[in-house]
């Protein structure tokens, strides 16, 4: 039994850490006090870039305070999402991070943060299922085609992306294992670019969101194959699912969720899942999502740490098994 001398000893630190405890309970309590800083990993004006502000916007007057929104691009998305890892875990800092999230442990050897331990999932705030396009000119105008003309000339499709561990790279590299197809990928600084070429005949194919294809299709610039979604989307509803044009099963998209700080408050934590929930579900917020062709989504952060673990799975199954580097 430890003598009375020991136990006397002890009272200092126990007084002080039950002191620290109670403070850092008060503070979670009267959170927010000050503006929220939310750091987005990517340019202004892409996917990423408006989830972040639109969900921000929303939540803003619940919370009674503003987000302040810290664009840091770059390595795929290593350079923001290592600030919202390295921020204070105190419900001053946020990130919202999208599906290469997901796939940079499988691509990277060396990560400046776990992708999972250093960070404590908040909401998944929309799915965005991906479109595949082809060129106007292209000798191909369904999925089942394109998929013939593939197999028919091994190595010559080639097709790009908005950037290599992009969405759009993965999903035409899963597209591939699933078809039994072979091409070239051409990874270009953004989907513009990338587009830019598929409409003058540079390249063949590419995936990437409905709301940056689909006007494009519309105008005739480009040929809509299919869309990498479960169901048909509201915003291009003529356009075939690509498992019902041939693939069964084949679903592919990016998303956007709030991440915090690992060791940030469950109150605080739980406090902007509820918020965000009843941003994403009001009619006003989930209809300009449809319109955008995503499917909002607005969950607990039990369920975003789940869907982060089944993509982190299935995406580097893609990676080990199509033998996907950062360098192809």
């Amino acid at each position: 039994m430890p003598s009375r001398r020991a136990i006397t000893a002890l009272l200092p630190a126990a007084f002080a850490a039950l002191i620290g405890f109670q403070a850092g309970t008060a503070s979670a309590e009267d959170w927010p006090s000050k503006p929220i800083r939310m750091v987005i990993p990517y340019t202004p004006g892409g996917y990423t870039d408006r989830m972040a502000r639109m969900l921000g916007e929303a939540i803003t007057k619940p919370l009674g305070q503003p987000f302040v929104y810290d664009n840091k691009p770059g390595a795929n998305s290593l350079i923001g999402a290592g600030l919202v890892a390295q921020a204070p875990p105190d419900g001053y800092t946020f990130g919202t991070v999208i599906a290469a999230h997901a796939v940079n442990p499988s691509l990277y050897d060396k990560m400046p943060f776990d992708a999972v331990k250093s960070f404590t999932p908040v909401t998944l705030i929309s799915i965005g299922p991906l479109m595949l396009v082809a060129g106007p000119n292209a000798p191909f105008n369904t999925v089942a085609e394109f998929v013939a003309y593939a197999k028919a000339n091994p190595g010559k499709v080639n097709y790009g992306s908005s950037g290599q561990g992009a969405a759009a790279h993965l999903a035409m590299a899963y597209f591939g294992l699933q078809t039994g197809t072979k091409m070239n990928h051409v990874p270009y600084k953004g989907t513009a670019p990338a587009l830019t070429d598929l409409m003058g005949g540079q390249i063949d194919v590419m995936f990437d969101t409905v709301s940056s294809l689909a006007p494009q299709a519309a105008a005739k610039k480009v040929k809509a194959l299919g869309v990498a979604s479960a169901k048909r989307m509201q915003a291009i509803p003529d356009v075939p699912t690509i498992s019902e044009s041939g693939v069964p099963g084949f679903e592919a998209a990016t998303w956007a969720m709030v991440m915090a700080p690992a060791g940030t408050p469950a109150t605080i934590v739980d406090r902007v899942a509820k918020e965000s929930k009843q941003a994403v579900a009001a009619p006003a917020f989930s209809s300009k999502l449809d319109e955008m062709g995503l499917i909002p989504v607005g969950g607990t952060p039990a369920e975003a740490a789940k869907f982060l673990n089944d993509e982190m799975e299935k995406w580097g199954r893609v990676v080990r098994e199509a033998k996907v580097t950062i360098g192809q």
